[in-house]
């Protein structure tokens, strides 16, 4: 933490800046802002103001910034949602401070805007900083809307939450804003993988925003838990909730996820079933209606089969279901789980020739049965990503998400180097060749 000159917010005309930035760059913007005319108070981590808004009395740095960021006209402060967060906005709100907050992304400019602070470009020529003009945040008309991925698989326990969330975590990696919501309405496990509470408001609360037609992207920021760079809506704390997940509140909360973030996964039940159709025409709740509309709203359905005699002779039997859901939607078949001891000698060989001979189909990939990094992920409460990134089951999904599922327009931009607690020592992620 670097001082500045000691003059008071009220001994002259020279506006107090406090600057959040990590690295030499911190460094480089307080010598231009205090060329510029500015009164450089502080120089510190872009989280140390978030951190001594929670806990002030974390040390004696965190009190002095928290007195510094009372007497300060302006923090700067590079926006990221563990560094811009909704109680650093409301403390300087309180102390009068105006936030400007450096955005290199357009999902750091979105949180921005969710919270009414400045955005500005990291290259941003410091007067305007200290003068409070700003580039106009609202993204270009037309732009690419989210995506929506279904993970789905047939009755048992192929891996579908697992995958899920590995999955969201390996499109996180590329900078694009992803989201995880538990649409499970038989057996929703997506807080208690990865150790986040159940009691918030989540998914079901979505849907019911969704329906009065009051959710908004800085509502879905709301009720979402964090997960390193992942936004988490949770599913139903008890299935006896399920009917809270009617069809149409389903379809629209997922659309509204759209317009929220880049890539929306969504991990869905088993069943397919529409019993409740065949024996009542009256339009009540349907057990199966989370699964059923997630998978008619998505743009892409990743299939899970477990590597075993049982689980791909039920998928096999429930692919054509499927396929009577979701129509002409894009399925790309996951076999998890892969290992000699259930299938014997050349397994993947097998399962490939099965699921080509009854289910036509002609791409399948492959996830290596790894016990011991599942295990330490259970253990830890984490995502495997996190826990053991570089593991034969983690290499796989990053191979599937590389060779299987193509990036959406947005991530064509160049992907931002991340900092801090939340990056991840993983090697770039190998593009499909032709």
């Amino acid at each position: 933490m670097t001082g500045g000159d000691g003059r008071a917010r009220a001994g002259g005309s020279r506006p107090a800046v406090i600057v959040a930035v990590d690295g030499t760059s911190g460094a480089e913007l307080a010598r231009d802002l205090d060329d510029a005319g500015a009164d450089v108070r502080l120089v510190v981590a872009a989280d140390a103001p978030s951190d001594a808004v929670v806990d002030a009395m974390r040390g004696r740095e965190s009190a002095e910034l928290l007195g510094e960021l009372a007497r300060a006209d302006v923090l700067v402060v590079t926006a990221d949602r563990r560094t811009l967060t909704a109680q650093l906005v409301e403390a300087c709100d309180r102390f009068g401070v105006r936030v400007a907050a450096l955005c290199a992304e357009a999902s750091a400019r979105r949180l921005a805007a969710m919270f009414g602070v400045d955005a500005y470009d990291p290259e941003v020529a410091p007067a305007e900083i200290l003068t409070g003009s700003t580039a106009p945040t609202e993204e270009p008309e037309g732009a690419q809307r989210g995506r929506v991925i279904a993970v789905w698989g047939a009755a048992g326990a192929p891996g579908r939450t697992t995958l899920a969330i590995e999955l969201a975590c390996e499109l996180s990696r590329d900078g694009r804003r992803v989201a995880l919501a538990d649409a499970d309405a038989h057996a929703p496990s997506l807080a208690m993988a990865t150790g986040l509470a159940d009691e918030g408001p989540g998914f079901a609360a979505a849907c019911r925003q969704a329906e009065r037609g009051a959710l908004t992207p800085a509502e879905l920021s709301r009720i979402s838990a964090p997960l390193a760079q992942i936004d988490v809506l949770t599913g139903i704390n008890r299935p006896g909730r399920w009917p809270e997940l009617a069809h149409d509140r389903v379809a629209a909360a997922l659309e509204h996820c759209r317009g929220w973030a880049d890539d929306t996964v969504v991990d869905v039940a088993a069943s397919l079933e529409r019993d409740e159709e065949i024996v009542s025409d009256l339009d009540g709740p349907r057990r199966n209606a989370a699964t059923l509309a997630a998978l008619s709203s998505a743009d892409l359905v990743v299939a899970v089969v477990s590597a075993d005699p049982v689980g791909v002779a039920r998928f096999v039997r429930a692919y054509a279901d499927l396929r009577s859901v979701i129509g002409v939607t894009p399925v790309r078949i996951v076999v998890n789980k892969l290992r000699t001891a259930t299938l014997g000698l050349d397994a993947k060989g097998q399962v490939r020739r099965t699921l080509e001979r009854f289910a036509g189909a002609g791409d399948v990939w492959f996830v290596p049965w790894d016990p011991k990094a599942a295990d330490a992920a259970t253990l830890a409460a984490q995502p495997i990503a996190h826990v053991s990134p570089r593991s034969h089951l983690a290499g796989a999904v990053r191979r599937f998400v590389g060779e299987a599922i193509e990036p959406p327009a947005p991530a064509a931009r160049t992907r931002k180097e991340r900092t801090g607690a939340s990056a991840q020592p993983f090697p770039r992620r190998r593009a499909r060749t032709a």
